[in-house]
Parts: C-alpha cells; sequence; structure tokens
C-alpha cells in the first residue's frame, strides 16, 4: 500500500512543519534540538513562533529541507518523542 503522503510529496524538499505545545521557556530549543538531530543546524529564518492569545500555548512553524519520506516520519516521531508536543501539523 502507498502512502498517500508519497504519492502527493516529491523529494527532496522544503516542508513546513507545525508543532504545538504548551508556552515554556524551553519549547522552542526542546523542538529544534529534536529537530536537528536528523537534519543538522535550523537557521534562525526557518523558524516562526506564535503563542496563543491568552499565552498558555505557542506554536512553532519551523521548514526544513527533507530528502525522503522517511526522514520526514523520523523528524515527526522525534517531536513527539519529546513528550512536549500537543499537536503537530
Amino acid at each position: 500500500m502507498t502512502n498517500a503522503t508519497e504519492t502527493l510529496m516529491e523529494f527532496p524538499c522544503e516542508v513546513p512543519i507545525k508543532v504545538m505545545g504548551r508556552n515554556s521557556d524551553d519549547f522552542r530549543g526542546i523542538m529544534l534540538a529534536a529537530v536537528e538531530a536528523h537534519l543538522g543546524p535550523v537557521s534562525p529564518d526557518c523558524v516562526a513562533e506564535r503563542p496563543s492569545r491568552a499565552g498558555h500555548f505557542i506554536s512553532l512553524t519551523i521548514t526544513i529541507h527533507v530528502d525522503t519520506h522517511d526522514t520526514l516520519r523520523r523528524v515527526y516521531s522525534a517531536l513527539h518523542a519529546t513528550g512536549r508536543v500537543l499537536y503537530a501539523l
């Protein structure tokens, strides 16, 4: 069976990943460390941060360059493995 993502994306490509979690001083660093463990350094220009209206939650959009679907899957897995991600797109 073919994964729908594999049929819709051509690799290599740029992918914006949005992660949301509880707002804390270390959320951004933890998320970037999880991504960088698989892809190397992420340029600050590739990261957008937005707090929720009340400031309790934060979302990061990290635009990454991936060569394969497997790499993208590993990055999502690493983000979720932090235990800090409430939602990821």
